[in-house]
């Protein structure tokens, strides 16, 4: 009975981890923050996301955007304020997917193009709705895509939301000290 019982554990673990959402560890020079990425509702964001991980994109990448209160934002400057040379096109906005910017949610960040997502993300410091998909009848259609969220490290992403921030060349609300990604290492990928 026991051995059954070990066979049906072992063979109940191995269903959950293969149903896993992918995972992702994002190590800051202020600490760790895991997100939990959504492949079903943002297909071709997550997918562009894990690529860009795979692939070493991310390192020595900034937080470059930081408003306490509203989200941070990185993944596409390096510490000298030089915009990194994305891999990967432009994605068509996924954000009609039924999530919502809440707090600890992670969207894409773009332009006024709802199509012109690359490589740069945010995370929310709180529940924006206004940055939700609206439908037609709103005039405003287009939101921004969320396709992840904070499991672990929400204190590292307030510790960012809190660190002092000023002007750099062109850019405001950059950090004094740079808030560095060191890597983006997948720990479980569907």
């Amino acid at each position: 009975m026991l051995k059954k019982i070990s066979v049906l554990a072992a063979g109940l673990l191995a269903a959950a981890i293969a149903w896993a959402a992918p995972t992702v560890e994002m190590t800051t020079n202020l600490g760790a923050i895991t997100l939990e990425l959504f492949p079903e509702k943002a297909p071709k964001t997550v997918e562009m996301f894990l690529y860009n991980a795979k692939h070493g994109f991310y390192e020595a990448t900034i937080f470059h955007r930081v408003i306490d209160g509203f989200m941070i934002q990185g993944g596409g400057f390096n510490s000298a304020m030089e915009e990194k040379k994305p891999r990967t096109p432009a994605l068509q906005n996924e954000a009609n997917n039924g999530l919502t910017n809440d707090r600890g949610t992670v969207a894409m960040a773009r332009t006024q193009d709802p199509h012109s997502a690359k490589v740069q993300f945010f995370i929310n410091l709180k529940d924006n709705s206004f940055l939700n998909y609206r439908s037609p009848a709103d005039g405003r259609t287009w939101g921004y895509a969320v396709f992840g969220k904070v499991t672990h490290g929400m204190d590292v992403v307030d510790k960012i939301a809190k660190v002092p921030t000023g002007s750099a060349g062109y850019y405001e609300n950059v950090p004094t000290s740079p808030v560095i990604i060191q890597n983006v290492k997948i720990i479980s990928e569907k």
